[in-house]
């Protein structure tokens, strides 16, 4: 069983990668590389790109790639039914991969020994000052209503046919652990989605890596990439809006995570999100099963519509 690091990409086909790159741009990211047909951009963290996109007449969710610990990591995986062999990587940045298919066709790729950028995020968290704790001292804050940095790809989320399956899956190849359960409202079961973190022991891991959701429909429903702090969500809210992109809810506080959200489409109808202040786990930590409605999913704030599940 593989170890996972980082989510490191998620992958899509569009028809206009120069509108893409257009808008990740306004949402964050940095251009690597437009050429060839393909479009790779990164975060203000390491990794070498966290979001790509290849030309194609028609836009798709094509999977995503999940750093592992180690080239045995991969080898292990590439012995397992239906994986590729460990092969070079054949996009930029390097490294090795080992390419399998999700029940629903989605591609997930492990990879390792790809090329790592120096971090580039242009400022820290603002101290916050609140009742109790007022660490910001002769110290002002002073924003301005621009693209915000996305630091990394913190998760993506699926809607598949089989939910059981795709967990069972995915726990077969990545050392993972159950954070929460989405249960039908009002009821005790069955499990209709699972939050999937990594198993780092005692070590702190973000809430959530990836959530799977039995759906009539089967899709990507959104990928999304921490920020540095609220002010860095709601100066980029603002920016997107007068820029003219489509919100779809935000801003707000869920539920199960704690993470300050909000979520807009891109060109292409995919839904990607900026958050904050996500709750962090260790082994520990227990799943909980909710059954509460879609509007109960948000603590505060613009509570997502019912499409918003669909």
């Amino acid at each position: 069983m593989a170890k996972p690091i980082e989510i490191a990409q998620v992958t899509y086909a569009a028809p206009d990668l120069k509108l893409m790159e257009k808008f990740m741009t306004d949402f964050g990211l940095s251009c690597v590389s437009n050429k060839d047909n393909v479009l790779y951009m990164r975060g203000s963290g390491e990794q070498h790109h966290i979001h790509v996109t290849h030309y194609a007449e028609k836009q798709r969710f094509i999977g995503a790639s999940i750093e592992v610990s180690s080239q045995e990591d991969l080898i292990e995986l590439a012995k397992l039914e239906g994986s590729s062999v460990m092969q070079p990587s054949r996009e930029l940045g390097g490294g090795y991969e080992v390419v399998m298919t999700m029940p629903d066709g989605f591609e997930i790729k492990a990879i390792w020994g790809r090329e790592k950028h120096t971090k580039a995020t242009e400022r820290s968290a603002f101290e916050f000052n609140n009742a109790d704790h007022k660490p910001r001292l002769n110290e002002c804050i002073r924003v301005k209503r621009q693209p915000c940095q996305a630091i990394k790809l913190g998760h993506f989320v699926l809607h598949v046919s089989n939910h059981d399956a795709s967990v069972k899956w995915l726990e077969e190849r990545f050392d993972l652990l159950h954070s929460d359960y989405f249960v039908p409202p009002g009821e005790d079961g069955p499990i209709i989605g699972t939050f999937l973190r990594f198993n780092h022991g005692a070590e702190k891991v973000d809430h959530h890596a990836i959530l799977i959701l039995q759906s009539d429909w089967v899709g990507v429903h959104h990928c999304s990439f921490e920020v540095i702090d609220l002010d860095a969500v709601m100066t980029a809210h603002d920016y997107l809006v007068d820029k003219g992109y489509q919100l779809e809810c935000g801003v707000g506080r869920h539920m199960l995570g704690s993470q300050i959200f909000d979520y807009w489409k891109d060109p292409f109808g995919f839904r990607v999100e900026h958050y904050t202040d996500g709750d962090m786990l260790d082994h520990h930590a227990q799943p909980v099963k909710f059954n509460g409605t879609a509007t109960e999913t948000t603590q505060w704030g613009m509570a997502p519509g019912l499409e918003f599940f669909q």
